[in-house]
Order: structure tokens, then sequence, then C-alpha cells
């Protein structure tokens, strides 16, 4: 974890949040600003600070996230979602750890606005 990362503090417990999930590889928690009925985001313990900083030793954590994603969406009532994962900061991605928000509730169009 890095000393400085918003996310590993909420990892750590140094800044609260709504946790949904723990185990000893990824945390889930609700967005503060949410954009759909459901939004949470699902980040792994081990500080990564983006889609393409993902290795090879980091496949496990990252499905592990994609299949948590829609156990915690279905114990949350929500069985349509969408999964999005920005990278780089012209993709919107403000928190360099990475991070999948989880969104539903609501129809989703496409393309994104």
């Amino acid at each position: 974890m890095s000393d400085n990362c918003l996310f590993c503090k909420i990892i750590r417990g140094d800044i609260p949040s709504a946790k949904l999930y723990e185990d000893e590889d990824i945390f889930a928690f609700r967005d503060i600003a949410p954009q759909a009925p459901l939004h949470f985001l699902i980040v792994p313990k081990k500080h990564i600070s983006g889609p393409s900083a993902v290795t090879e030793a980091d496949e496990r954590v990252m499905g592990r996230m994609l299949r948590m994603a829609g156990e915690i969406a279905g114990q949350e009532g929500v069985d349509h979602y969408r999964l999005v994962f920005n990278n780089g900061e012209g993709a919107g991605q403000t928190v360099f750890h990475i991070h999948m928000h989880v969104l539903g509730g609501r129809n989703l169009g496409w393309p994104p606005g």
C-alpha cells in the first residue's frame, strides 16, 4: 500500500467508508458521489496505479474483482450492472489506484454520456 493514496487510506481504515465487502485481496465500498442508484467501487489491497500497470502476477486478483462485482451487486438486489475502469487522467481517472466502478439500479444508456 501507498502512504499517500486515498484508496490505500480507505483500505487501512484511516478514512471512513461504507464498506460492502472485504477479504485478503480486495475491498469494496460505496462511491461517495454515486452516478446510479447502485454505485460502488472494488479495489485491490495491493496498490496498482491503474489498468495499464496490471501485471501477470495481478491476474488472479483482477479476476476476483470481476467475480465479486456480480456477487455484491446481487446482494444489493441488482442483476444488471456496468463495470468501468478508467486508465489515465484523459479517461477520467482521478485516483491512481486501480478501481472498478460497479453501477446499476437503472437503465444505463450506450454510449455513456
